[in-house]
């Protein structure tokens, strides 16, 4: 009975770790410069599942598995003074990131998290009741 709060738990982290994943892509949409003042677009990230838990060697639930960049071309803006404008053209490699996908991403990690939640609510009234019929 407690591996399935163990699961439902396990749930939790990784729609919490990909939704944090999926905030630090939103948040830096616009940004081409790296941490030293480079010129780097910031590339999206994507949290990739693995089953089961490295930690403990359980093959119930599921863990991040890793952090993945999404290798998709870089947007190009038009932005004519643009201090990212390297090649003089005008043209600046903005990050490779879709707020519309984003926040579709956003919300199907909460309603996965809304899930989980009901699932070891749903677990622990079980739990419960079996408590109740030993009594």
């Amino acid at each position: 009975m407690f591996g399935a709060l163990d699961t439902s738990a396990s749930g939790l982290v990784a729609q919490r770790v990909r939704m944090e994943t999926i905030a630090a892509n939103m948040a830096n949409t616009n940004s081409v410069f790296d941490a030293e003042g480079r010129v780097n677009p910031y590339r999206r990230r994507i949290a990739i599942f693995g089953e089961g838990d490295p930690a403990t060697g359980k093959a119930d639930g599921v863990h991040v598995r890793e952090i993945l960049l999404d290798q998709s071309p870089l947007r190009k803006v038009w932005e004519p003074g643009h201090p990212a404008d390297i090649d003089g053209d005008g043209y600046v490699e903005m990050p490779n990131i879709d707020n519309t996908t984003e926040t579709i991403n956003a919300l199907e990690a909460a309603r996965a998290y809304e899930a989980n939640v009901t699932a070891a609510q749903a677990t622990k009234q079980m739990i419960q009741a079996g408590l109740k019929l030993l009594a």
